[in-house]
This record gives structure tokens, C-alpha cells and sequence, in this order.
């Protein structure tokens, strides 16, 4: 059972633009956020706890639907 998840962030100029031009976007639409990179930033990155994985866990439960106050599917896609 996954209980959380995490990653790690790109932390270069050149690959965060070359990822912004795949996905089709303006790199100049994140300049703000892209000018900081240009002087070098440290590799970072993050976990988080799913809370609905983590009640389902402790509950027992064994759909996570159970544990979601608002599930997702086909036909609800915001609460």
C-alpha cells in the first residue's frame, strides 16, 4: 500500500526550459520563476502523506473511496 509519494524537482535552467518546450509551453510565461534558476539552485524535492491513504490504513478500510470525502470518477470531477 502506498502511503505516500515524492520526487525530485528539475533544478536546471536548460532542462526546466527544454520540459517547458516539450509540454508545448511559452518559456517566456515563466520567466519570473525560470530568472532564478539562471544562477544555479541545489537539487530539491519532497514527499507528502496521502491523507486518505493514511485514514483508509488506519480505519481498515479497504476501498479508498471510503476514505475520500469527495471521490473523483467519470462523472464527478469537482465536488
Amino acid at each position: 500500500l502506498e502511503i505516500s509519494t515524492g520526487g525530485l524537482r528539475i533544478h536546471r535552467h536548460d532542462e526546466l526550459v527544454q520540459a517547458l518546450l516539450t509540454r508545448g509551453l511559452n518559456p517566456e510565461a515563466y520567466a519570473f520563476y525560470l530568472e532564478a534558476f539562471k544562477y544555479g539552485a541545489p537539487p530539491h524535492g519532497g514527499l507528502a502523506i496521502g491523507l486518505e491513504r493514511l485514514t483508509a490504513r488506519m480505519l481498515g478500510l479497504d476501498n479508498l473511496r471510503q476514505a475520500t470525502l469527495f471521490p473523483r470518477d467519470r462523472q464527478r470531477l469537482v465536488p
